[in-house]
């Protein structure tokens, strides 16, 4: 019995040209150059995903630490206030509360101060 692998083979190929669709040059419709480009696509993709939550934490912190300032704080001192004044808020939120809503962020400093005295 001859064993044939063209079906197994072109659906493998196919599989990776659907995937390198919209790339530049031959790395859209040469296997070879597809199969390599996608792979470090893959690569990327994995890593950058959790540099993503890195990326945001950092971007929440610069932004509480710029929210701090005018009430004569510093984000390591805010962050010590908040914990001292049993506050749960996460970064992501006090972020959004300093943008969204400049008064309630100023109630949240003010408790963290008198906590921290």
């Amino acid at each position: 019995m001859r064993v044939k692998k063209s079906v197994a083979s072109r659906k493998r190929r196919k599989r990776i040209l659907k995937q390198a669709k919209g790339y530049w040059g031959r790395r859209k419709n040469n296997i070879r150059r597809a199969k390599e480009t996608l792979l470090r696509a893959l690569a990327y993709a994995y890593r950058d995903r959790r540099q993503k939550k890195r990326d945001f934490r950092r971007l929440w912190i610069v932004r509480i630490n710029a929210a701090v300032r005018p009430f004569d704080l510093s984000y390591s001192k805010f962050i010590a206030a908040l914990k001292k004044a049993e506050i749960d808020l996460d970064r992501k939120s006090l972020s959004e509360l300093a943008i969204r809503d400049p008064q309630g962020f100023k109630a949240v400093v003010d408790t963290a101060k008198a906590a921290a005295n």
